[in-house]
């Protein structure tokens, strides 16, 4: 964004943020909104009010392991972005995928591989308020303003949550419409980034008290991210003589981001026992470029041959009702969300890949057949086109006692429906149409998928005083779930094909339109070029359909996995003083199975998380500190495992157990009234307790040594697959006691600020770090064979995770109703390496990093009115 851009949208932002303001400004510019909306917080953390329960507590008397980063810490530590609130958090960590966004993982629950657009539902949960914002894809990156609190809940919350938090959740609680009077906010922020652009946002906030039991609220935002990554001049030549440039797409600060977005709350107090909150959220976040760069070319740099862009967008409604009938709490929760991502990425990593694996037949030119209709030969880059469409509805309904009450329990019902419609077109510039995909002329590979996931459950937590300081609570969540999934995938087929003409496309390959379901197909073993007419496609858009089950009368049902469950959990908590309590919980979570995109690949099946866990929490000196934290055991079972097989496809297995082990804590210090002093960290020790054995297309692996192939069945999966071969080898992709990836061993956040008076003015420092340790990037640590016959490392090749350490600066005043902020992130520069990645299955020799932004300086202005 240039000067002029950046001027006019802060400018835009402005009048729009303040405009109410202007309106009234006589009758409300000294009122300030209350601190304290919603949370009770204080700057000891002592009386921080939260609902991790599903009822209000104080945050030390509640028995989980739960840290909070109240309203005022989100403002001090200018935290707007999910990479911002994660770098507190001890117990989590994340990946940033290129083009799905970030998965978040709690106390070493990751085995890589997700933030895949065919990947399985997540391990984590994150909710916005009461409803969740986890989607098939991930969680949502809501912009951070005017929240209340983010409480973050490691372990499985399978009780209370579902099957989105196995392994933890995020809640994001945001400050609610308020009767008390009207008032509002605006911050600005315009900030350099060394190396980089320039960036800038602004928010704002407006609560507006229409009647003495009806309020609303508005909050707005829009931000440019400045980019920092360039993509420089460079060329690629390929075996058969051809070379192509770059040149049309050389640019400096390749990857900015554009976010705008907003969310308006409606609160109605029908009478004193019941209120209706109603909200909506949307965001539109664009972004430019590649989200990693190359290290082989350059720090911060690429070269990269085609356009590269990203579309966000989501919209959410919710509705949430509470009230009483008789001494019972009831709650009914309830959303819509739907969210679309499109996506163009280059892949001529995977055109220069190929064209060394298959050096000995003259490269990609002499293995596959890339020509125009003309029938001259042609660049075999690939651009790939996504569109991914998420839809999620979910209801719940709950029932509380009161919570004075020695017997007391929290109960309800769940009920969750999500869609995804996936769309990934490869295509190829002057592609054949006889080579294409049917349908879609220079489309080399289509997937053209419809999925389905439901969940419903029953749930419950009952908590008994058997003292008054000892309490125990026993709970669970019965739950079942039925996921499907249809559509087309792969490669085209040529008309002539039937007639003996070759190649039958593109890559000369049999799968795609090749096995497409026939009048002919029914009863077959896994058909190519079967006979009869092609069944009508399932999927608008598909050619024909070759993923689903064929019925008796020819019509076509989706692949189905269903199952059910049951998730328990028992605590048990003493209260030994006044200012400390310690606690033991067992707990389980769990995770669906699904089915994989690739039709000839089995299902896979739920994995689930136990979790034995102690904790303590304390208040030391006379309650100017608390000090809490947890030591926990959790064994993993048989973890859904994810990664690129052949054709770069992605494949979920279940692999090994897995043993996690660890311990977290946070404190915080007011020694003074002017010193605040919080430090948190977590240390994760997370192997396999078992070998993971290498998967390859159509094989099962056995570990000891053989490797036995299988033709699957194509449309009847229940049937007996029938056996290729086997073949000596070593398919031990992982072997036991291999650390699982993405989670650092030690992880640190911690903050120290301080502030005095100078007459009006009230001046103050910060001084806030985040480290943590070197973590693996894939989990794959043996030389395994690809599905090209290749022999790699992928951990190796990848590259590891390395550790860093950043600090931020900020030194700033307020006054009246005004705060001004000089701030520096990432003093010294670091480049944190967040994830790393490679185009596809076989692209190891450009492994690309995906790091923090660079040092960024930059200058803060509020006001509150």
């Amino acid at each position: 964004m240039n000067a002029r851009r950046l001027t006019t949208t802060l400018l835009t932002s402005t009048m729009l943020a303040t405009f109410p303001a202007l309106v009234l400004t006589q009758q409300v510019r000294a009122q300030e909104a209350p601190t304290t909306v919603a949370t009770g917080t204080d700057d000891k953390g002592i009386e921080v009010i939260v609902t991790a329960q599903k009822r209000s507590q104080k945050l030390q008397d509640v028995p989980v392991s739960i840290q909070v980063l109240g309203i005022k810490k989100l403002d001090q530590l200018n935290i707007s972005s999910f990479s911002d609130y994660a770098a507190q958090l001890p117990s989590v960590s994340f990946q940033n995928s290129p083009y799905q966004g970030s998965s978040v993982y709690f106390r070493g629950v990751a085995s890589g591989g997700d933030g895949n657009h065919s990947g399985p539902q997540p391990s984590a949960g994150v909710y916005l308020d009461e409803q969740a914002v986890t989607t098939i894809g991930g969680p949502l990156d809501v912009h951070i303003y005017d929240m209340a609190r983010i409480e973050s809940l490691a372990g499985p919350q399978g009780t209370l949550y579902g099957a989105s938090s196995e392994a933890g959740t995020i809640r994001l609680i945001t400050n609610k419409p308020d009767h008390s009077g009207f008032y509002g906010r605006f911050d600005a922020d315009v900030n350099q980034v060394s190396s980089g652009g320039t960036g800038g946002k602004l928010e704002g906030m407006l609560n507006v008290p229409i009647s003495d039991r009806v309020a609303a609220r508005f909050v707005g935002w829009t931000d440019h991210q400045a980019g920092f990554i360039d993509n420089v001049p460079g060329t690629r030549s390929f075996i058969s003589g051809l070379t192509v440039n770059n040149n049309d797409f050389v640019k400096k600060n390749y990857n900015d981001i554009d976010i705008y977005g907003g969310r308006a709350a409606l609160k109605i107090d029908l009478d004193d026992n019941w209120t209706v909150d109603a909200g909506i959220i949307a965001q539109d976040q664009r972004s430019h470029g590649s989200s990693g760069y190359d290290p082989l070319v350059g720090d911060l740099e690429v070269q990269h041959f085609l356009p590269e862009s990203g579309h966000d967008r989501f919209a959410q409604a919710s509705l949430t009702v509470q009230g009483k009938i008789g001494n019972f709490d009831i709650t009914y929760a309830g959303a819509y969300m739907d969210r679309k991502l499109d996506t163009a990425a280059d892949y001529t990593d995977y055109a220069e890949a190929y064209d060394q694996l298959y050096a000995g037949s003259g490269g990609v030119a002499g293995y596959f057949y890339f020509s125009n209709d003309a029938g001259d030969p042609i660049s075999s880059q690939q651009l790939i086109i996504g569109a991914d469409h998420f839809t999620k509805q979910s209801h719940e309904l709950r029932i509380a006692s009161p919570s004075t009450d020695r017997l007391r329990f929290v109960a309800g019902v769940f009920e969750q429906r999500q869609t995804h419609f996936i769309h990934q077109d490869y295509q190829v510039a002057g592609l054949a149409t006889d080579l294409s995909v049917t349908g879609h002329p220079g489309t080399l590979w289509l997937t053209q998928q419809s999925r389905i996931d439901r969940d419903a459950a029953i749930f419950g937590e009952v908590s008994f005083d058997i003292t008054p300081t000892l309490t125990v609570t026993a709970g669970g969540r019965s739950f079942t779930y039925d996921n499907s999934l249809i559509g087309f995938f792969g490669f085209g087929e040529s008309p002539g094909y039937d007639a003996g003409t070759e190649p039958a496309n593109g890559a000369g390959a049999s799968s795609g339109e090749r096995r497409c379901l026939t009048t002919a197909t029914l009863g077959a073993i896994n058909p190519k070029d079967p006979p009869g007419t092609k069944l009508p496609a399932s999927v608008a858009g598909s050619p024909c359909t070759d993923l689903g089950v064929q019925n008796a009368d020819g019509s076509i049902s989706p692949k189905r996995a269903e199952g059910s469950g049951f998730s328990p959990k028992l605590n048990l908590s003493w209260k030994a003083t006044p200012d400390l309590m310690v606690y033991g919980t067992w707990s389980k979570g769990f995770r669906p199975g699904g089915i994989n995109r690739r039709g000839s690949v089995g299902d896979y099946a739920p994995d689930y998380l136990t979790n034995i866990e102690l904790g303590w929490k304390a208040s030391l000196l006379d309650r100017k500190m608390h000090f809490n934290g947890a030591i926990y055991d959790q064994k993993w079972e048989s973890f859904q495992f994810a990664f690129l097989g052949p054709n770069s496809f992605t494949e979920i297995h279940n692999g090994p157990d897995a043993s996690i082990k660890g311990i977290e804590a946070d404190i915080s210090w007011t020694p003074t009234d002017h010193l605040i002093i919080s430090a948190n960290g977590a240390y994760t020790d997370a192997t396999t307790q078992n070998n993971l054995c290498a998967f390859d297309g159509d094989t099962t692996p056995d570990c000891s040594g053989i490797v036995t192939t299988y033709e699957t069945h194509y449309d009847n999966p229940t049937q007996t697959p029938e056996l290729v071969g086997t073949d000596n080898q070593d398919f031990i992709s992982a072997p036991k006691g291999t650390r699982l990836p993405i989670t650092p061993k030690f992880k640190f956040a911690g903050s120290v600020r301080y502030h005095w008076e100078m007459g009006k003015y009230a001046p103050y420092w910060q001084v806030a770090v985040t480290s943590q340790s070197e973590a693996s990037s894939d989990l794959r640590t043996n030389v395994i064979e690809t599905g090209t016959g290749d022999h790699v490392n992928p951990a190796a090749l990848t590259g590891e995770l390395k550790g860093f350490t950043n600090i931020d600066l900020a030194l700033g005043t307020q006054w009246d109703s005004w705060t001004a902020e000089f701030y520096i992130r990432n003093l010294t520069d670091e480049r944190d390496q967040l994830s790393r990645y490679q185009e596809c299955g076989s692209c190891y020799q450009r492994p690309y990093i995906v790091t923090n932004t660079p040092r960024t300086i930059g200058l803060r202005l509020g006001s509150k009115f």
